[in-house]
Parts: structure tokens; sequence; C-alpha cells
């Protein structure tokens, strides 16, 4: 094969290969009488990793464009021209032109792999079936009449649910507010999306952790916003570099998980919250709290919220149920200025008409239930004896060849390889052995560092997988 991938364009080699081959299938150099190259074959003659060639086959497959068979290789496909030979638009030109960027091609093949392989799973940042609270859930849809309505809610999200919501808040998470200040998101995901896209414009500078599940999210780049980043230590960010970025860079928003942070699990003192807070106020730049589990402390006790300290209202609040009731229920939410709020939800409204009501219903009861505070308390008393096996599994397995701190609550352990290796084929030699974990570099600028997420298996398949990395990790080179 004549044609190398050009490893200085900004273009992922991946999208360069897959656009290679769709046009040498359009002018005959990929015939429909001969198989294309293996995956492994074409890796090796093109000197690039195997997980580049399957990116750039799933995606010609995704497309038509190629057949994959076991037994059989990978073939173009034969009805490609159509009875009446006619062209197919080149739809990886459509795909490059769009404005909203693709995940990394690592987190593609990672939510691949999970979703196709059955691996014991310390990637994925969801809780397992056995921990959502499925008994009292069942309870509120077998037994309790649903008194919601069938059409389209409010644009902010159920009247009921959002004033169980500022209840739940002021309970649980010291957070005054009201109905009026609050919008129903599918998940904090949605939260996010929303406000890059309705209050930052393209050319705008915000500020990130490093590392922070916020780094690898392309909406950012999606949207034309600049990021530039807050570096993490075990006590978080430092507040006084907010300031400094401010000087230089003008940043006009600030994204923070500050409460078992995702990935490191660090806990951002009250100090250095309160610090933000005057730091945010000095300079008018707010703060975007994203907080999933600050209601999972394991032996300290109730942590307050950026947004419980704000009394200016600086703060867009952030969270939802996703890590600690159920995923499929999809109920976020944000809290802030109702002003911001309105304009967020006509967005929303314009995205999907508003949230369905139907599990609005379901997440309204629960959280009025006597279940959601037993279910909490179980829920982190079994988190927590996941967090002690997956550290003593790396003190058994690992001992002397990682670095890590305990954390102290939350679903993530963050961990340092002493030694120097090239983290994808780490990646794929523990999928080799049934394992899946997030290398660092897809959350931050840092190498050499995994993320471990202890929520997803139970104590023996967790002490498993970390066996199955340590050995993956002896047999990756320097």
């Amino acid at each position: 094969m004549d044609w190398k991938p050009n490893r200085e364009s900004k273009i992922p080699i991946y999208k360069q290969l897959a656009l290679y081959i769709e046009n040498g299938i359009a002018d005959g150099t990929f015939p429909q009488d001969k198989p294309l190259p293996s995956e492994r074959g074409m890796a090796k003659e093109l000197g690039v990793n195997r997980s580049t060639v399957i990116a750039a086959y799933d995606e010609l497959e995704s497309n038509g464009l190629i057949e994959r068979k076991k037994g059989s290789g990978t073939t173009v496909s034969k009805d490609i021209w159509g009875m009446a030979k006619n062209r197919i638009p080149s739809w990886n030109r459509y795909i490059e032109a769009g404005s909203f960027l693709p995940n990394l091609p690592v987190t593609q093949r990672i939510h691949k792999e999970m979703a196709e392989q059955k691996l014991i799973n310390l990637a994925s940042g969801e809780l397992s079936q056995d921990l959502f609270p499925l008994t009292s859930l069942r309870e509120i849809t077998m037994n309790r009449s649903f008194i919601g309505t069938m059409g389209y809610d409010h644009p902010q999200g159920n009247l009921i649910l959002r004033d169980t919501l500022a209840k739940h808040v002021k309970q649980f998470r010291g957070i005054e507010t009201n109905p009026s200040s609050i919008l129903v998101t599918s998940g904090a995901q949605q939260a996010l999306h929303l406000v890059v896209q309705c209050l930052l414009k393209p050319g705008d500078s915000v500020a990130l952790e490093n590392p922070s599940y916020h780094y690898n999210l392309p909406v950012f780049k999606s949207a034309g916003i600049k990021t530039y980043y807050l570096k993490v230590g075990k006590k978080g960010i430092n507040p006084n570099d907010i300031a400094e970025l401010y000087k230089k860079h003008r940043i006009r928003m600030i994204f923070l998980n500050p409460i078992f942070q995702n990935p490191t699990g660090t806990l951002l003192s009250l100090e250095r919250r309160k610090k933000i807070l005057e730091i945010s106020s000095e300079f008018g730049i707010p703060v975007v709290e994203d907080d999933p589990y600050s209601l999972t402390p394991f032996s300290i006790e109730k942590i307050p919220t950026l947004k419980s300290l704000d009394h200016h209202g600086n703060v867009l609040y952030i969270s939802s149920l996703t890590k600690i009731v159920a995923s499929g229920l999809r109920i976020g939410w944000i809290i802030g200025p109702k002003q911001v709020i309105e304009r967020l939800a006509d967005a929303k409204q314009q995205v999907d008409f508003g949230h369905a009501s139907y599990s609005q219903w379901i997440a309204n009861d629960f959280l009025e239930s006597n279940g959601f505070e037993s279910h909490m308390k179980d829920l982190v008393k079994k988190l927590e004896s996941r967090r002690d096996q997956i550290t003593e599994s790396l003190d058994t397995f690992l001992k002397d060849q990682v670095d890590f701190t305990i954390p102290q609550g939350g679903i993530h352990l963050w961990c340092r390889i002493k030694k120097e290796c090239d983290e994808i084929q780490l990646l794929e030699e523990s999928i080799k052995r049934g394992v899946i974990f997030v290398p660092g570099s897809t959350m931050g600028t840092e190498k050499g560092f995994v993320r471990f997420t202890f929520a997803r298996e139970n104590e023996e398949m967790i002490h498993k997988g970390i066996q199955r990395f340590a050995d993956g990790l002896e047999n990756v080179s320097n």
C-alpha cells in the first residue's frame, strides 16, 4: 500500500484511513471481488495501532461501505452502487463538515467494547444494577397512580418535581432555591451542553480542571470555546490559579467538580471553596458546579456544596440522579438565576419539547419517599466496601508499581503507573484479558495515569479485574 497517514494533520489517523479507503472504493483501488486487508495486517503495514484500523472500519461499516463477516474477513459492500449503480453520498465528508465533534477515538473504543464484550468493567461511571433501588422503583410504578400529563409539560420541567427538588437540595445539599430557579434536564450531560451553547460564544475562554471529566468532552471545541486548565493536586485546584488565568486570558466561566472529583476523587477543602467564591465575586466570573457525588461521603460529615455557600448568585449548580439512583431515569437539573434558567429552558424546548413526564413522576415519588434516605445509606455502605476492595487489590497485585490516593467518597480512583508505558497498548492488553478501564490521557494532559471506577462491579470482580490489569501491565513494553 502506497498510502501513509499524515501524522502532523489535525485529522485523526483513523479518519484519514477511512477517507482513503472510501475514495479507493470509488476509484476501484478496493474492488468488490477482493477482501480488504485484515485489521491486524493493515495496522502492521501502516505502523499504527490495531484500534486505529478498527475505528476506521467501524466508520466505513456504519456508512454501509464495507461488510464484516466472521470467517470471511472484511469486504466492500455488494449493495454500495445499488441496482441502478447510482453513487451514494460521501458520508465521511458530511461527517467531517459537521460542527459537532465526535468523542475521542479511544473513548469511542471503550464505549464499543463495553457494549459488545463481556468485560470486567472498571471504566463506566455508572452504578451496577444491584446498586439501583429497583424494589422501590418497581413499587412506585406498580402500586401508585400516575398523576402527571402525557402531553408536553412545563418547559422547565414538571412543577411538582421542581418543588420536590427544591426541598431535596435544601435538606441534603444545603441549597436554598425555589421551583422557578430550577430546570429539569436529561441528566447532567444535557445541562452542561445547554450552559455551553446558550451562555458562551465562539472565542470565549473558560477554565477546566486538569484532569477532569470535562477535559475529554468535545462540547467545548464544537462550540469554539478556548479551554485553559487548573491543575488538580491532592487538595484539588489552587484558587489563586483562577485569578492568574483571568488576568492572562479573561476567562468567562469556571467549570468545577469540587466534591470527590472525577477522575481524581479529591475533595476541595472548605477554605478553598470559599476562596473560589471570593475570586468569582471579585472578577464577576460565574462558576458551574458539577455535583454528582456530594451525597456519597464514606466517613466524613455532610459536605457543603459551592452553591450552598454562594450568597451572590454566582454559581450555576448541576446535579442528577444518574450517579446515585439510576442512570436510565435521565433526571438531572440546573439551579441558577431565574433569567438564566428561562433562557436554558427555551433552548431545551427547541431540542426536545421538555422532559418526559413519566420519568419525572417516578423521580418525584422516589425523592419524596422514605426509600430515598435508606437507599443512600445502603449505597454509600456498598460503595465504601468496593472502594476498600479496589485499594486492597491494588496493594496486592501492584504494590510497588502504582501510586494512588484513597478517595473518601464518590466512585473513582485515580492511579499513577510508575513505569513508562504505552497506554493504548496497556488498554489492548487489558481488554485481551477481559478487563477495561479509562486511560488517563482522555481526562488530562499528564501521562501515566488510569482511572478505575468501582461502582460497576462487585468486590469479587473488582479483585479479578485488578489482577488481570496487573497481568496486562506486566506484558506492556516500556
